[in-house]
């Protein structure tokens, strides 16, 4: 066995509470510990078929495609197996793809991603139950393989805008669809280019010559056999991008495609074989694969982030530079403030959208259980609670994994530390599935409805504090509960100054639109407000019923986690609270000094901290995170694998640089 770093082995020994517990805390019980490493261990016992003679980073953008999909077949038929075995609930379903994608080494996505996280959901929610009988069965197995084409060239987060068209013809009960402009043609599907062979297509419905808005509809891309594309299909890969590039996104065009009329998804509307269009009860219930899809990037900014903070962390335990103290020896860098303030927020933060994405899913099952009960009251809610935290743990998980590289000095800037790869992961989510400035203004919408109705209309529970809010006058108190209380303010205050803005803007003659245009930045930024409370009430009052169920010495560790995350939170949005709290500069210095000694005490048990991630290193595909702490030794071995070290004078010094040098040229 590998020698462990001695001053990474001196953390571990120093923590003060029992690691494998902390584990059990974070997947969410003992059962589910062991299935997750049974899931890790079916994916590592594969591992000899991942192996590569050349490392991915040195790969033609083809060639990582195509390794990838070598790869992604291995991975995902560990999913095909786990199915087999009885995993059919929409429940398990989701812990299945989280748990795998926590576990994956596929390092730079791969292709077959939506067809887990889209395509199966919108059909799952979307297609009525003789759908689902016909087109289950074949994504289930992965006889076919899925995308989700909403997105077009020239329009993203704006649905209504789509140019994609499906018009019904009546003759020959077909719909005929067309990307009639090069701005309607799909692009981003991931999966598109060259992995699906059917693809869910979002579309303008036309019936009798009217427009009847978007809907789905299932169309075969590519033919079965042969995978050639069909008649009337345009369809490859859109190009090389900063990160995730073997997920192989794609553009569609159609051009005049034919499909049959029982292939529009017809669980909330349909067309009659005679064109007619029976409109859905609710034009908002096809939320639900979104939602699906937004809980899973929360899950996956938590592990991208869960894995940035393991590296940067041990690390940070291994290096050694300068002096605190002169005629001292160099110290951890983890020792110095700055670099547990670069840090710990991180380690907290992956805590918190954790417990947080867990209440988002609670809520989505139990809205959806309503929805089909017939009430759609807290549909919005849903809507715009899925929205801002998508949006907030996204941009969130981009800032601190950029953080933690820079935390990493310049090893961080190596791609062997896997760090900027992350960044590259995870910045994109700032932009799929919802743009998340489009998105915090579509939550702003809610909340900016829910203060105008809120004396004619009971308040949903996520914004019930805006009452509470109003009235409380109280001291500033510098705890967890305090901090809470005037962030709701915050909240509550920044909702209410956007819905004055807007109405003296409208009093002076301006229309609505361009009055909430105006107020944009202030509504993102009451979006934001709102949020924060979410994160931080939830994260407070879930971990302190965790806190109750665990060991005296996990306890206050768990307990410091929410502390840290509230503070620093608190810290970062001071110009807010001293606008609209009473909060006095003394509070303020007392915040400050709180903060810096909860760094302090989370310091001894940083390293215990990160390993209870329990992410093995070929899951965490770095030089600078391994469990051993050989940060150098790693580096070096990746180095020499550079085909640039493949021969000890490269042909271009004989062919350009030494006649340049001799002044040949």
């Amino acid at each position: 066995m590998t020698e462990v770093n001695k001053d990474l082995q001196n953390e571990r020994n120093k923590c003060t509470f029992d690691v494998k517990e902390l584990t059990t805390v974070i997947d969410g019980s003992s059962e589910k510990t062991s299935k997750r490493r049974e899931r890790a261990r079916r994916m590592l016992s594969r591992n000899h078929l991942f192996q590569e003679d050349v490392p991915e980073d040195y790969l033609s953008n083809r060639e990582v495609y195509e390794n990838g999909i070598r790869k992604s077949v291995v991975a995902f038929d560990i999913v095909r197996e786990m199915q087999a075995e009885g995993k059919s609930s929409i429940e398990d379903y989701r812990d299945v793809i989280s748990s795998l994608l926590q576990t994956s080494t596929l390092r730079d996505g791969s292709a077959l991603v939506l067809h887990y996280i889209m395509f199966m959901p919108a059909i799952m929610s979307q297609a009525t139950e003789e759908q689902q009988m016909d087109w289950m069965p074949r994504a289930w197995n992965c006889s076919i393989i899925g995308s989700y084409a909403q997105t077009e060239l020239g329009h993203g987060t704006f649905i209504r805008g789509l140019e994609t068209t499906a018009t019904y013809d009546s003759d020959t009960k077909e719909f005929v669809l067309n990307t009639p402009t090069l701005s309607s043609y799909k692009w981003w599907p991931g999966g598109l280019g060259h992995t699906a062979n059917y693809c869910i297509v979002v579309a303008q419905l036309y019936t009798k010559g009217e427009c009847h808005g978007i809907h789905s509809f299932m169309v075969q891309i590519r033919e079965e056999e042969t995978h050639m594309p069909l008649p009337g299909i345009k369809v490859g890969d859109i190009g090389v991008k900063l990160g995730l590039n073997a997920v192989n996104n794609g553009f569609l065009g159609l051009d005049n495609v034919r499909i049959p009329r029982n292939q529009m998804f017809m669980k909330h509307a349909q067309v009659l074989e005679d064109g007619t269009y029976v409109r859905s009860r609710h034009s908002k219930l096809n939320y639900g694969a979104m939602v699906f899809v937004r809980v899973v990037i929360v899950f996956d900014s938590v592990n991208y982030l869960s894995k940035a903070v393991t590296i940067a962390t041990r690390y940070s335990a291994v290096r050694r530079q300068s002096q605190i103290k002169e005629c001292e020896p160099e110290v951890q860098i983890l020792d110095y403030l700055t670099q547990q303030h670069k840090i710990f927020i991180g380690i907290a933060a992956s805590h918190a959208q954790r417990i947080t994405g867990i209440k988002l899913w609670e809520t989505f099952h139990d809205i959806t259980k309503q929805l089909n009960d017939g009430n759609l009251d807290r549909l919005s809610e849903l809507h715009a609670l899925a929205c801002c935290l998508k949006a907030i743990s996204t941009s969130d998980t981009a800032s601190y994994v950029e953080s933690c590289r820079l935390a990493c000095g310049g090893h961080g800037y190596m791609k062997s530390s896997s760090l900027p790869v992350t960044y590259g992961l995870v910045t994109a989510a700032c932009t799929y599935e919802g743009e998340n400035t489009v998105l915090l203004l579509q939550t702003a919408r809610f909340l900016v409805k829910s203060w105008q109705t809120m004396n004619t209309q009971e308040l949903t529970p996520t914004v019930a504090y805006f009452k509470s809010a109003q009235t409380n006058t109280n001291k500033w108190e510098n705890s967890v509960e305090g901090i809470i209380n005037g962030l709701e303010i915050v909240a509550m205050r920044n909702v209410s100054s956007c819905v004055e803005s807007i109405k003296k803007r409208m009093s002076s003659g301006m229309c609505y639109e361009d009055a909430w245009n105006l107020t944009s930045i202030q509504l993102v930024t009451a979006a934001e407000a709102h949020c924060r409370v979410i994160i931080i009430s939830t994260f407070h009052e879930e971990m302190r019923k965790i806190a109750d169920t665990v060991s005296s010495c996990l306890k206050p560790v768990l307990l410091l986690l929410v502390e840290l995350y509230a503070v620093y939170w608190a810290l970062k949005k001071l110009n807010d609270l001293l606008r609209y709290t009473n909060i006095t500069s003394g509070d303020v210095d007392r915040l400050q000094a709180w903060y810096e000694d909860l760094l302090t005490q989370m310091r001894p048990n940083a390293v215990g901290l990160v390993d209870a991630f329990d992410i093995t290193d070929d899951m965490l595909c770095s030089t600078l995170g391994s469990y051993d702490g050989r940060v150098y030794e790693r580096l070096m071995e990746e180095a020499l694998k550079s085909p640039l070290n493949a021969q000890p004078v490269n042909d271009s010094f004989h062919k350009y640089l030494k006649p340049f040098m001799q002044g040949k040229l």
